[in-house]
């Protein structure tokens, strides 16, 4: 068992996955000899070569094309989008073409890649560098969407993504990197579309995942410290495919359901949530569903107001606290 940071894990999760199967190759801005501007990809270059690392032109439409081609091909192309924001510049890509291409072809064509990014805020970026972009991607029908909250899950679901036979979006929350855990030694793999129960409570069940995971197991702490309310949390880690089953069989075991998340109120991810359980969960309910999430504005750069935007630990408390009364 190692102690490895979020980061380290993005690197030995691509190195596990290149050494199992020559197929797959690794492109994106400066994730050969720099090692990723975010150090996800040191190490790389030298064990795997140019031919398998490689660097390209600061176009994500060039990264985009490039590894539809090669999927279509025969290889398994890893491409790296620096910032999640960027997936904007190659949105059609994304969306029209890599989504759709297996289903207008009939199943005669697949295209097994896996696009990586850093998403999400907590790191001052602004704006334009600081988007959660999970609801925009998990909206595009043909994509499956990852978020991995734990280093040991960054490389298990990295693998499960790497040898899905369909495009999968793998959203690394670029506020974790520095977040230590414990990774096994050996093969890491795992199952998309498996929740993970974080922490078991009877009163209510906490809906998260990515950045927002490790705060609320944090907030949950403090209810059951301060609030005697004994909250369970559930990491869902995919959102495409979505483990509606785990969701359910919570809201059915506590009556009491809140959503946590980065995105923007307004189409967030958590509003789908609130919604299958409205409709299938309906009986179970206790209370009301609340939503816990980022105000409809764009992210700001400033400290107190980046904080004050995101779901804090103090902000899942105090909602869900008073929200329980």
């Amino acid at each position: 068992m190692a102690q490895l940071t979020y980061r380290d894990a993005v690197a030995r999760g691509l190195a596990q996955e290149m050494r199992r199967d020559e197929r797959v190759v690794l492109l994106g801005e400066d994730v050969a000899e720099a090692g990723g501007v975010f150090k996800t990809t040191p190490g790389l270059l030298a064990e795997f070569g140019p031919r398998r690392v490689r660097d390209t032109p600061i176009s994500e439409q060039a990264i985009l094309g490039a590894a539809m081609g090669a999927a279509m091909t025969g290889l398994r192309p890893i491409a790296e989008i620096m910032f999640s924001d960027f997936f904007g510049v190659g949105w059609d890509l994304l969306a029209n073409q890599i989504a759709k291409t297996r289903y207008m072809a009939g199943g005669q064509l697949s295209l097994p890649l896996v696009v990586r990014a850093a998403n999400g805020g907590g790191l001052r970026f602004g704006a334009q560098h600081s988007q959660d972009v999970a609801n925009w991607v998990m909206a595009v029908p043909g994509l499956k969407v990852v978020v991995p909250s734990t280093p040991r899950d960054v490389v298990g679901l990295l693998a499960a993504a790497v040898r899905d036979p369909d495009p999968v979006i793998f959203l690394e929350a670029k506020g974790l990197y520095p977040v230590r855990g414990e990774v096994p030694d050996g093969e890491i793999t795992d199952t998309l579309g498996s929740a993970v129960l974080r922490r078991e409570g009877g009163d209510c069940v906490i809906v998260t995942l990515g950045l927002m995971a490790p705060r609320a197991l944090a907030a949950a702490e403090r209810l059951e410290r301060e609030h005697g309310i004994a909250a369970a949390v559930l990491d869902l880690r995919s959102l495409v495919p979505l483990d509606v089953r785990a969701v359910l069989e919570q809201l059915e075991r506590t009556g009491r359901l809140f959503t946590v998340e980065e995105n923007p109120r307004l189409c967030g991810w958590g509003a789908e949530v609130v919604s299958i359980c409205a409709e299938e969960g309906f009986t179970s309910l206790d209370g009301p569903l609340v939503r816990i999430t980022t105000p409809h504005v764009p992210l700001p750069a400033a400290d107190s107001l980046e904080d004050a935007a995101l779901p804090s630990v103090d902000r899942i408390t105090e909602t869900v606290a008073k929200s329980m009364d």
